[in-house]
């Protein structure tokens, strides 16, 4: 950055921050305020967002809000989408979004959270992942109002002379702060030099688009907070950070992930991501509503005062899953979901259950469930015809020695898994 251009910026800085001086704040930006820190985990620095929040208002100017995913895997679930619906609201409020696909950072794997070094993806794997990416996204964000980037604009460019210029901004203590590399480190677990440059690049991103806002899970803290250092370091007014929670999975425990099984993905059929939503606990149903409900907060305070007062949990879970569907499907797709929903539960065969022909007859109960892919193997099929979860034609098989005869029959393995099954 030339000495004449940093001036500009710091002049430019300097006149905002006279704009802002002693400006009244509105019920709007208080409004706004209250939307945005909704189920947030952490607004930081609260005073700087509210003076751009009064800014905005002032001068009609829409604040920059940026979000980075690195396209690793190309499915997004419900988790994603805690931040998602953050950005959807501030597009509400008449703000741009810019949804920055990682594509650059994607080839260095992004440290956060992790105990080992995260295996970089190739070139190949990140466009294909890439590709779904803002298509699911699209269906909670407004794509009209979406600014699509990819930090491979500004990062390939800056060649291995500005990446040393880049890395000469940090110092390794302050980089060793950070947490999983804190516990890396003090373990004896090999950190590779590569991991401690993608928090410069990650934050030089919001250097490149001179956001005002950056949005995260609480495991990116570290990054954003350097991405507000970088742009102080480049003369730009410091982006504020805004950390979302980590939301749990079905199991209520751990985070939702597709590898741990326990997520609910945007693109699943309306009937499974129906009975998923069912499936979470009622303590959990709360976390699920602040998170992912659109509804006001007022609302959501009078069902949990209706459960409280012996309205049946059940009736409010149903309003969740509904909305959750027909934002990714449609009102009637979440109408369907709930008749077929009740069906099963008065033992029901679902509408959508798959065909699948087998051959082997007479074929033992094990081998049958694993090839129809209701069970993963054998032995787990076992188990579960001898915990009574397993079903033929709405009968309970209880004979893991079973052996079972041609025809045509419906097969249930627990609550959720059906096929109809044609053994020859």
């Amino acid at each position: 950055m030339s000495e004449s251009s940093k001036l500009s910026a710091d002049k430019e800085v300097q006149k905002s921050a006279a704009l802002q001086q002693n400006l009244p704040i509105s019920d709007a930006v208080k409004q706004a305020l209250a939307v945005v820190k909704r189920g947030a985990e952490e607004l930081l620095i609260e005073e700087d967002f509210v003076r751009k929040l009064v800014r905005a208002e002032q001068t009609g100017k829409p604040l920059r809000v940026k979000l980075g995913l690195d396209p690793t895997a190309p499915d997004l679930h419900l988790g994603h989408t805690v931040v998602l619906n953050k950005l959807r609201q501030l597009q509400d409020l008449g703000h741009t979004v810019i949804f920055l696909i990682g594509d650059f950072t994607s080839m260095i794997g992004d440290p956060s959270g992790r105990n080992v070094t995260r295996p970089p993806l190739s070139k190949e794997q990140i466009e294909e992942n890439a590709k779904t990416y803002f298509a699911q996204a699209s269906l909670v964000l407004d794509p009209a109002r979406t600014e699509i980037r990819y930090n491979s604009e500004w990062c390939n460019t800056l060649g291995a002379a500005g990446m040393i210029q880049l890395a000469a901004r940090y110092t390794v203590a302050r980089i060793l702060e950070r947490d999983d590399f804190t516990k890396r480190f003090k373990a004896g677990t090999p950190i590779s030099v590569h991991e401690l440059l993608y928090p410069l690049v990650q934050g030089y991103d919001s250097v490149a688009l001179k956001s005002d806002l950056e949005i995260g899970g609480t495991d990116q803290k570290f990054n954003l907070l350097v991405g507000r250092e970088l742009q102080k370091d480049w003369g730009q007014e410091a982006q504020c950070i805004l950390t979302m929670p980590l939301l749990e999975g079905l199991d209520g425990v751990e985070k939702m992930s597709k590898s741990k099984g326990n997520y609910i993905s945007i693109t699943e059929p309306a009937n499974t991501m129906f009975a998923k939503v069912m499936s979470i606990s009622d303590d959990m149903m709360w976390r699920y509503y602040e998170l992912l409900s659109f509804r006001p907060m007022t609302e959501i305070a009078q069902f949990k005062k209706e459960t409280e007062e012996g309205r049946n949990p059940r009736d409010i879970k149903v309003l969740l899953a509904k909305e959750i569907v027909t934002r990714f499907h449609s009102g009637q797709a979440a109408d369907d979901a709930l008749a077929d929903f009740n069906n099963r539960a008065k033992g029901g065969i679902p509408d959508d259950i798959p065909e699948v022909r087998l051959t082997g007859a007479p074929l033992g109960i094990g081998q049958l469930l694993k090839q129809a892919n209701l069970c993963p193997s054998t032995s787990e099929a076992l188990r579960m015809v001898e915990q009574g979860g397993v079903r033929i034609d709405g009968n309970v098989i209880s004979d893991k020695g079973l052996k079972v005869d041609a025809g045509t029959f419906v097969v249930q393995v627990g609550k959720r898994k059906f096929a109809r099954v044609t053994l020859a």
